[in-house]
């Protein structure tokens, strides 16, 4: 973080009266960029957001992803450095300055491995799974679920510590369904943030009488298990062939007869992935899992978060 690293373009922004230097663009959404930037008087890098509100709603969801971040001090979630919304044009664009991590999200990561033709070692495996669980319980301890739980949501530093990134469709754990049209309104706002291959099988036919809570989270949490342990998520190709993943989720889980990983950890992994909601354990349960497989794991250290 602390490289010089040479300055192009000296375009600059003001956040919180402080002034950062664009480096480059790191990330593109719809409504949302990404841009490296550089602080002039520490010379500390920063990853700037910008989210473009073209109404009232969107700049609400903007303040609203800035109220989230500023509800949580912990190593696993990332932390605001700071932000200011700036009117122009009759629209706002909200800036959210994030901490920079050079080595990028666990997705890209795991995608240096699968083109290695590689895998990553069961004791990292658990190291990083055991902080996103960390983050997690986290989250789910102040009474709210991140929703869109997946590895290009996962940030490593250089040390593999794991942060969970873009809590912008985190909403309060526990919701109760009462009747068809707010049945349909969940399921379409799930179909609008919560990435399909990641999504939880209640939020694919959301019942007109149910109760959605945290335990979205956990079946997200195992598809990214599954994807570290065979670097893919185990819904990728299915959505890549255009086949139903509504349809998929509803089996249990296929591990590949080729897994090499230790008993244990596959076991976690089918526990975890369970399509009833009601049978899928909380994070608490998942966290102490994990713990065990490291103590009974030679040579894992077992104090990382």
């Amino acid at each position: 973080m602390g490289q010089t690293m040479c300055v192009c373009s000296r375009a600059s922004i003001t956040i919180d009266n402080k002034k950062y230097y664009f480096v480059q663009k790191l990330d593109e959404g719809g409504f949302s960029f990404v841009d490296l930037v550089e602080g002039v008087k520490d010379g500390h890098f920063y990853a700037l957001k910008r989210i473009l509100c073209h109404d009232r709603e969107g700049r609400q969801e903007a303040q609203t992803e800035v109220e989230m971040h500023q509800m949580f001090n912990h190593p696993n979630v990332l932390s605001l450095v700071a932000h200011s919304f700036v009117d122009h044009g009759g629209k706002t664009e909200a800036r959210l300055l994030l901490p920079y991590m050079r080595k990028g999200s666990l997705w890209s990561v795991l995608e240096k491995l699968r083109d290695k033709g590689s895998s990553m070692p069961e004791k990292q495996i658990l190291q990083i799974f055991r902080g996103i669980c960390s983050g997690l319980k986290a989250i789910h301890d102040k009474g709210y679920a991140h929703r869109d739980i997946k590895p290009t949501n996962v940030l490593l530093d250089e040390d593999d510590r794991p942060v969970l990134m873009d809590l912008g469709s985190m909403n309060r754990a526990r919701i109760e369904v009462k009747g068809s049209r707010e049945a349909m309104t969940i399921q379409d706002w799930a179909a609008q943030r919560c990435t399909i291959s990641y999504r939880a099988p209640e939020l694919f036919n959301v019942e007109s009488h149910c109760i959605i809570d945290e335990r979205t989270d956990i079946w997200s949490l195992g598809c990214v298990l599954y994807c570290m342990m065979m670097l893919e998520g185990p819904y990728d190709l299915i959505f890549q062939k255009g086949d139903s993943v509504a349809l998929a989720v509803q089996n249990p889980v296929s591990i590949p007869p080729s897994c090499r990983y230790s008993e244990g950890l596959q076991m976690l992994l089918s526990s975890i992935m369970v399509s009833n909601p009601q049978e899928r354990p909380n994070i608490n349960w998942v966290l102490d899992q994990v713990q065990d497989l490291q103590s009974r794991s030679p040579n894992t250290q077992t104090n990382m978060v």
